[in-house]
């Protein structure tokens, strides 16, 4: 219900450390991390962490978020809140620019996950755009599509559409300039030979585990990892700092802040897509919570978002040990009740986004509690996944593709504590009543 013991064993073993690569490395070089497909610029917030904890500084970094996150069905026909390969190479373009702009270094390096590494690779593919980066890693990006097939043959994520049929045509996949690293798994959804992860169970879909490798990159295979593992996981992190720095990290883990800041955007769903376009009118809650998820008081932050979504800055009271409730509401949907662990560290991307709307199971029961996991996927049998003691009844074996579980519970549960249980890390939290039109939800942050 604290910093998880990963994090804090790694700040432990590792802070002289710390200090000297502060000294060593006066300007580093900016990083600009991009998001993948439906997600936002948070899922780099551990991230971020990690590289300040080993003396990165919090200007020299940037973490996007794409105003329309989720990709077209055909890349070359508008659709409603959603974006072509085109418009997401401009913006990550113009953030790179910005970055520059903002620290006067000539070049940066640019990190993104799955669909992020799409416009990164577009950008570089232009002499003028190679010209200002340093550094690529792509992160689970399927480099080579989801599928390769004459389905859904306009689709960005087509192998052989003509957005991928350009960047991969050449006899390297790779530009003159920056220097390249792809990071992949065996236990990828969309890295996968049979189409089951794409609807279409018992398809070949023409791509491999090998899909995301590139020609003439450094290529890199951890077992194990799933798809944002991939680029949000300590392990992974090691793998980008290690390109981009040229040397090992002091640490993998955290160092906590005395007194953390929480800032961030409220967003939200257009049409049945994810968008990161800012919500007005949406009301946030923050409190603080004791070890079985019971308020502390009345809340320490309220908050009604403008036009530009922002619902405000919060300054914890205590360093990076009180879990905290925070409560969202935007008209037209769920009310969330999100139960997250203590922050260490300060945080600008902390950004909320209404839940999915509770489906017709969950308005069967009292109250229901969903457990998820941004940055990353619930794996069996690698992980132990336990929600309110229980293994979730969407238990699915072999490869990762589920990041958020649920349970309904009864009227004589409402209020009271609920517990998840995801490997070494736990999380509680409260059952709030779905006749409110409300649901509980058990963020992880690792």
């Amino acid at each position: 219900m604290t910093v998880s013991r990963r994090a804090l064993l790694g700040t432990a073993l590792a802070l002289p450390f710390v200090r000297v690569a502060a000294a060593q490395d006066a300007a580093p070089a900016p990083i600009l991390f991009v998001h993948g497909n439906g997600d936002h610029a948070a899922l780099w917030m551990t991230t971020l962490w990690r590289f300040e904890t080993n003396g990165w500084p919090r200007d020299r970094m940037m973490a996007v978020s794409l105003p329309d996150p989720v990709a077209r069905a055909d890349d070359a026909v508008a659709q409603a809140n959603r974006s072509s390969s085109a418009e997401q190479t401009e913006r990550v373009a113009a953030a790179a620019a910005e970055l520059r702009r903002r620290t006067g270094a000539g070049r940066v390096a640019l990190v993104g996950n799955s669909r992020g590494g799409y416009p990164i690779r577009d950008l570089v593919s232009r002499p003028e755009g190679a010209a200002g980066v340093s550094h690529v890693v792509t992160c689970g990006t399927p480099n080579h599509g989801v599928y390769d097939w004459e389905w859904n043959a306009g689709s960005e994520f087509n192998g052989r559409a003509p957005f991928l049929r350009r960047l991969n045509g050449g006899a390297s996949e790779v530009v003159e300039g920056p220097r390249f690293l792809t990071i992949r798994s065996d236990n990828d959804l969309y890295a996968q030979a049979d189409g089951r992860y794409v609807g279409r169970p018992g398809t070949p879909t023409g791509v491999t585990q090998e899909g995301p490798a590139l020609r003439g990159a450094t290529n890199l295979l951890i077992p194990g990892l799933d798809h944002r593992e991939t680029a949000y996981s300590a392990r992974a992190f090691r793998e980008i700092f290690r390109h981009v720095a040229g040397r090992e990290p002091g640490t993998l883990g955290v160092a906590p802040e005395e007194r953390p800041v929480l800032s961030g955007l409220v967003t939200g769903v257009e049409g049945g897509a994810a968008t990161n376009r800012p919500v007005a009118g949406a009301t946030v809650e923050v409190h603080l919570l004791d070890a079985d998820g019971a308020r502390q008081g009345e809340a320490i932050h309220r908050a009604t978002t403008g036009a530009d979504g922002a619902w405000g800055s919060v300054t914890m009271p205590a360093r990076g040990d009180l879990p905290v409730e925070i409560v969202l509401a935007v008209p037209g949907h769920p009310i969330a009740h999100f139960f997250r662990p203590a922050f260490p560290r300060s945080t600008e991307v902390l950004h909320l986004r209404p839940p999915a709307p509770l489906t017709e199971a969950e308005r069967g029961a009292a109250g229901v509690v969903r457990m998820t996991r941004p940055r990353g996927y619930f794996s069996w049998p690698r992980d132990v996944v336990l929600l309110d003691g229980a293994e979730p009844t969407e238990r699915r074996e072999g490869v990762a593709s589920i990041a958020s579980v649920s349970r309904g519970l009864p009227a004589g549960r409402l209020g009271g504590t609920v517990r998840g249980v995801f490997n070494e890390d736990g999380i509680v939290g409260r059952v709030p009543p779905v006749a409110e039109n409300r649901v509980g939800v058990l963020e992880l942050t690792w």
